[in-house]
């Protein structure tokens, strides 16, 4: 049985009193030990320095907006509640509520597009939210800017009981992972992988699978998931992209990604699929 999704999103009128709010700064979300949802109202009461606020959806069934402050650059340090700590967003997605991330995710990326047009892009008048809908608009040229979403591919290259993983100087030290990169304009997903494995490696593959994808808020990126088989050539790291890349057998791996990312159910995916064991569940597709 399919249990119900306690997160949903939805365009909220911001002139609507009450509801629950989640506050995001330059330092992440805050918390406490009730959680990222308050009060909006209180909320209101505590002189935030407010840069925006966006209805973002409903969480158990009730509204939740983000605000957002202005970065501590311009106003100083960032707001300090008693008992209240940041968290980033990257911790949460390490900690056990996937709910929460995906809420928090979806925030982050809001929070980003409505910062990222609070003045119109085409002749740099101030742009208003649009009610009821997700749009920032120029009241000067009428110009809309809509919530932006990057198409990306992530791929895990197999030979067998081999699997093809490298490692980014920006990872954390050991870890390994499937080679990622941005789709270009005009470019299909399997073109994007050709194009991203060959400049990442130098080799070429076949036979590519489509097999999930995943929202990654880092800032607004949808990744597509593939696996590919290795058709040929010999691995030669990109300069500056790639610190290490290499073979490693399913059946010694190095540290991998965290367990919630795209990354590593493509390749627990291709484990579960040689050992016959059970498949896993993409987080964030269908729960039983």
């Amino acid at each position: 049985m399919t249990r119900p999704k306690r997160w949903t999103t939805a365009v909220l009128d911001v002139q609507a009193p009450g509801g629950w709010a989640v506050v995001q700064s330059d330092q992440g979300f805050l918390k406490d030990s009730n959680g990222v949802l308050f009060p909006r109202e209180w909320l209101k009461r505590q002189d935030l320095p407010l840069m925006h606020e966006h209805g973002i959806g409903h969480f158990d069934g009730e509204p939740v907006y983000v605000q957002t402050l202005r970065d501590s650059q311009e106003v100083g340090p960032a707001l300090d509640l008693e008992g209240s700590q940041w968290q980033t967003l990257r911790q949460f997605m390490l900690a056990d509520d996937a709910d929460v991330f995906q809420m928090l995710g979806y925030a982050a990326q809001i929070s980003t597009w409505a910062r990222e047009h609070r003045f119109c892009g085409s002749c740099g008048q101030p742009a208003q939210q649009v009610p009821g809908e997700r749009a920032m608009y120029c009241p000067h040229c009428n110009l809309r800017a809509y919530p932006r979403i990057s198409p990306s591919m992530i791929v895990l290259i197999t030979r067998g009981d081999e699997v093809l993983l490298a490692r980014s100087p920006r990872f954390v030290s050991g870890v390994y992972s499937t080679l990622a990169g941005f789709a270009e304009p005009g470019e299909s997903a399997e073109d994007c992988v050709r194009r991203e494995v060959m400049e990442e490696v130098q080799v070429t593959v076949k036979n590519i699978q489509y097999m999930g994808s995943q929202c990654w808020p880092f800032p607004h990126s949808m990744m597509l998931g593939f696996h590919a088989e290795y058709d040929r050539g010999d691995i030669v790291p990109q300069a500056d992209e790639i610190e290490d890349a290499q073979w490693f057998s399913i059946h010694d791996l190095p540290p991998l990604p965290a367990s919630r990312s795209i990354a590593r159910y493509l390749i627990d995916l291709y484990l579960a699929r040689r050992s016959g064991s059970v498949e896993p569940v993409l987080p964030g597709q269908a729960d039983g």
